[in-house]
């Protein structure tokens, strides 16, 4: 009798992907389990999320050519760039709607397939990049049929004569999408050559090498959702980490006081020193290698603080050279404007998604979207019937291991939260709305 398919299942989550054939061997999940096997109490590895978060994935299937060949360079079809998660979310929507189309990705980067959500949890585990790809560009764009321009950077975009001017040359398009996604930024007293910013494999790769050699005493500027992950990481990793931001407790800018003062104590159990209320005021480098911050709490007292390493986590900006050059709608804090239906921007036949996006408004920095955004776009460009892109507030999950946080909906900054379970295991608060609960906030505490 022959071996059933292995089958595989999608965190809603994360993204995160179990595979039957490969298991969970970190988690204890030998390989060739099946998923209704797994014990009732496993958790997602990268989120901490339940089994009642996962669904069946299905693949899309491409339909590519028998014997896949890379494009030449031409004019016309479809030109994608970034070479993150969210281009290649649309690089495979496309495909799976249309085999002939011919489609080009433009990345600055080496554009390797890899699951981003996995660089704040990867050090304590020992991933580096080579474990973290999943997938090489150059095998990528094979199977896809598409030509791909890694490390190349776009110059300028001429949407009237449908051009996109880049360091490898010019290139028509018939329809353009940006997935640029959003970068790193620093405040002025955080000289970029003194600190680490983890939100490239390139640079993820480099600061893993480094903390791989001895235990350090490591920095975190920025107690936001990557600051408070990579805290705790490269704590249970057997790192010393003081983690700094103005805000009184951890998640600041998302939890009520109540919640952030038990995640903070939850870091605490894990080694993690956290300084509320203080700013950096310098950074600068000392004989020895190591560097000296110094600091100002809010009742303006100087301290100062050496590190071996310095890591910054003081939110993403979307660099508005492009979308401005593309004569495209665009917002300083929020993105390029798209329709939130159709996703296209101001300019007919340029579509954007992911990062680089704002919707009604509001950022679109989340990963649970980027597939029912590709699959719009697809849609559009190959003028496939489709119901038009809906966008909900994901659920906001914290990738700590000793406590599970979890936020719904959206608060609202200054509105009452009321508390509707507090014990030793977990606290659950809402803001409450006229006709339901405008917020909910779950904390967990694992251990």
């Amino acid at each position: 009798m022959s071996q059933p398919e292995w089958k595989k299942y999608i965190c809603r989550a994360c993204g995160l992907i179990y595979d039957e054939a490969l298991g969970d061997p970190d988690s204890g999940i030998a390989p060739g389990t099946r998923f209704a096997d797994i014990p009732a109490d496993w958790v997602c590895p990268l989120c901490g999320v339940g089994k009642a978060d996962f669904e069946p994935y299905v693949p899309r299937t491409p339909l590519v050519a028998a014997n896949p060949a890379v494009m030449p360079v031409d004019n016309g079809g479809v030109v994608v760039v970034g070479g993150g998660m969210a281009g290649w979310a649309v690089v495979e929507a496309l495909r799976a709607l249309d085999q002939h189309l011919p489609i080009k990705l433009i990345s600055a980067c080496a554009a390797d397939r890899y699951h981003k959500p996995e660089l704040s949890v990867a050090i304590s585990r020992g991933r580096n990049s080579r474990q973290l790809v999943k997938q090489s560009a150059a095998d990528a764009a094979q199977a896809l049929n598409v030509q791909l321009l890694a490390h190349t950077f776009v110059i300028n975009i001429d949407s009237a004569a449908k051009t996109i001017h880049t360091t490898r040359g010019d290139f028509g398009w018939d329809k353009l999408v940006l997935a640029a996604g959003a970068t790193p930024t620093l405040p002025e007293t955080l000289p970029p050559s003194l600190c680490w910013r983890v939100n490239q494999l390139g640079s993820f790769d480099k600061l893993f090498a480094v903390l791989a050699q001895k235990p350090q005493h490591v920095a975190v500027v920025g107690a936001g959702m990557i600051g408070t992950e990579l805290a705790e990481d490269m704590a249970r990793a057997g790192h010393r980490v003081t983690l700094i931001d103005r805000t009184p407790h951890p998640l600041g800018g998302l939890l009520p006081p109540q919640a952030g003062t038990k995640l903070q104590a939850a870091l605490a159990a894990q080694g993690v020193t956290y300084l509320g209320q203080t700013h950096v005021e310098n950074l600068s480098r000392l004989a020895d290698g190591s560097y000296q911050l110094q600091l100002q709490d809010g009742r303006g007292n100087p301290t100062v603080l050496q590190a071996d390493q310095v890591v910054a986590a003081t939110g993403l900006a979307i660099d508005s050279r492009l979308p401005e050059r593309a004569g495209v709608l665009f917002h300083p804090q929020h993105g390029i404007v798209v329709d939130e239906h159709s996703l296209q921007t101001s300019q007919p036949d340029i579509y954007a998604l992911g990062d680089c996006v704002g919707i009604n408004g509001q950022s679109c920095r989340f990963i649970a979207p980027l597939r029912r955004q590709a699959e719009t776009i697809a849609a559009e460009i190959t003028g496939t019937e489709h119901s038009g892109y809906e966008h909900t507030d994901p659920v906001v999950r914290l990738k700590t291991r000793s406590v599970g946080v979890e936020v719904l909906g959206r608060p609202q900054p200054g509105a009452a939260w009321q508390v509707e379970a507090d014990n030793a295991d977990a606290l659950v608060l809402y803001q409450p709305q006229s006709g339901g609960q405008n917020a909910r906030v779950t904390l967990t505490l694992r251990g």
